[in-house]
């Protein structure tokens, strides 16, 4: 069984379709004992980061998710939060990642949304998967480069499109709306 992290993230139930289309089963819930007893784990986000921190502190899923032990999966905001801390709202992430999340520099359209190419593709959630091929982004923040970077993207500068620490998995954009590249993203994770 798959646990989608409830705590009214916007794109929940997106990620619960795309398990639905490849028919694997997932519960969306905020249960600690349903987290905790899940095969694989899926934090999604869509929405503001200080406010979703909030919601996460109230439920203490914010101690639950770094003392995980299966495969977790965060998704934009999800990746973010993993994340040491986050220049929107000043918000203190859970710190799975060592590093920090930027905004973008004002010079150029903010949010980067739409269809992007990834580069540098290392982690094991690109197995069978051509490189150079476009994934879809909304994002107005973005994680920096570090160790933990296992793809990268280019939008007014390079960034972290996905990130790796141990069971921790995390990708800024959305597999559950990137088509067949990110329908195999998903199997992969579900896989590992």
């Amino acid at each position: 069984m798959i646990a989608i992290i409830k705590y009214n993230g916007g794109n929940v139930n997106s990620v619960q379709n795309a398990l639905n289309r490849l028919k694997i089963d997932s519960v969306i819930t905020d249960d600690p004992e349903q987290i905790l007893k899940a095969d694989k784990v899926i934090f999604p986000g869509v929405g503001e980061a200080s406010s979703t921190m909030k919601l996460l502190k109230e439920k203490e899923l914010d101690l639950l998710i770094p003392s995980l032990k299966q495969p977790v999966l965060g998704i934009c905001l999800g990746m973010q939060l993993m994340c040491k801390g986050n220049e929107e709202g000043d918000t203190e992430g859970m710190g799975i990642f060592d590093i920090n999340v930027r905004k973008f520099p004002a010079k150029d359209i903010v949010p980067h949304m739409g269809w992007n190419t990834l580069s540098e593709q290392t982690s094991p959630l690109f197995s069978g998967i051509e490189k150079n091929n476009d994934l879809y982004f909304v994002h107005s923040y973005y994680c920096e480069l570090s160790d933990f970077t296992t793809s990268v993207c280019d939008y007014i500068l390079p960034f972290s499109a996905s990130l790796q620490k141990d069971n921790f998995y995390a990708v800024q954009f959305h597999p559950e709306k990137s088509g067949l590249v990110g329908n195999q993203i998903v199997k992969n994770f579900i896989n590992l």
